[in-house]
């Protein structure tokens, strides 16, 4: 298929309309089959339930051209199961797990234009979500839902790609011990976007959130799990209850173990052993890893041995390792890539 003409190397993370997208909807207590359909609009009820009451939840993935040139997505599966647990937790109806995969299947296919070329550095992310769009004035869950899924061509979620970062200590709280910090809803990010723009008003590119109980423990950032790497080479990760279980980190986690032999830690993390790290890094779906150079917690600077001017050297070999396997250029554990075409 002949791709769109688009400048693939220069995009940024942003919303670019494409061809197609998926729609179904949740009536009388089942879900309708479903199609594929060019209208980008959704249309719904003044008082439907996500807008009054923010009863919606999302996902987020990407298809890739590999090195072979096929299209493929990673571990779609995972976001499917993330998916389902976001919306018991919200009292939303689940969409079933296969159906999940083959609308992302559906989607990737007829928008296969806009999955960008390998070696460009961009990607089509994919945006499945949810919400409820029957009316709702008491507070209570809706009766009727949509699910939707829409892809857009995105190049690095972060400016300047794989350079170090400065991040601050946040002094607003991500999530509750007993809330929804470990689902995917949209109020979770909703009241992280005051956090993220005074972060950037005062020149941080993310907040480092610590946890809401005591404030003395690693949790993450507003769209990225953290992970760290001891002067020993050993790879930590904060654990939480509180903390979205990202499908990257745990990726990398078994990356990390299985195929660079690392010792791997997933445990509470204090921001006082912070400054102990040789290295840090966000990863998520948007970024893969992003390196932090620096930490900013009151005035206090952290700044990790692995400086301002590249990734470390373990973070770069899970970052290129990792890569490789979305690419195509190694090869993948079993059931971590779906080949699309």
């Amino acid at each position: 298929m002949e791709k769109k003409n688009i400048d693939w190397s220069n995009i940024g993370f942003g919303y670019q309309q494409t061809d197609k997208r998926y729609v179904s909807n949740f009536k009388d207590g089942k879900w309708d089959d479903g199609e594929l359909t060019s209208d980008a609009n959704v249309v719904i009820n003044e008082c439907a339930g996500v807008l009054q009451y923010a009863q919606t939840c999302f996902e987020g993935l990407k298809a890739y051209t590999t090195e072979d040139g096929h299209i493929v997505c990673f571990r779609p599966d995972l976001n499917a199961a993330r998916m389902e647990d976001s919306a018991k937790r919200l009292e939303m109806p689940v969409f079933p797990q296969d159906r999940f995969v083959d609308a992302v299947v559906q989607v990737v296919k007829a928008n296969a234009a806009y999955v960008p070329p390998y070696g460009s550095g961009a990607t089509l992310y994919i945006r499945p979500y949810m919400f409820a769009s029957s009316p709702v004035i008491g507070v209570k869950p809706a009766d009727e839902y949509q699910f939707r899924i829409l892809c857009t061509p995105v190049g690095p979620y972060f400016k300047g790609g794989a350079k170090p970062i400065t991040i601050k200590v946040s002094d607003f709280d991500r999530a509750a011990p007993h809330g929804t910090g470990h689902i995917k809803a949209g109020l979770n990010y909703a009241m992280s976007l005051h956090a993220i723009v005074t972060a950037h008003e005062e020149g941080f590119a993310e907040n480092m959130y610590l946890d809401a109980a005591t404030r003395t423990k690693v949790e993450e950032t507003g769209g990225a799990n953290f992970i760290f790497v001891t002067k020993d080479n050993k790879v930590v990760t904060p654990k939480s209850n509180s903390i979205l279980p990202s499908i990257t980190r745990r990726s990398l986690v078994y990356v990390a173990k299985e195929y660079l032999g690392l010792e791997v830690e997933e445990r509470e993390v204090f921001l006082d052993e912070v400054k102990d790290f040789a290295e840090c890094g966000l990863c998520g779906t948007a970024a893969v890893i992003s390196p932090v150079g620096k930490i900013v917690n009151h005035g206090e600077e952290i700044c990790f041995p692995s400086g301002m001017d590249e990734m470390g050297p373990v973070t770069k070999k899970l970052y290129e390792t990792l890569t490789g396997i979305q690419m195509g250029r190694i090869e993948a554990p079993e059931g971590w890539v779906k080949v699309i075409e």
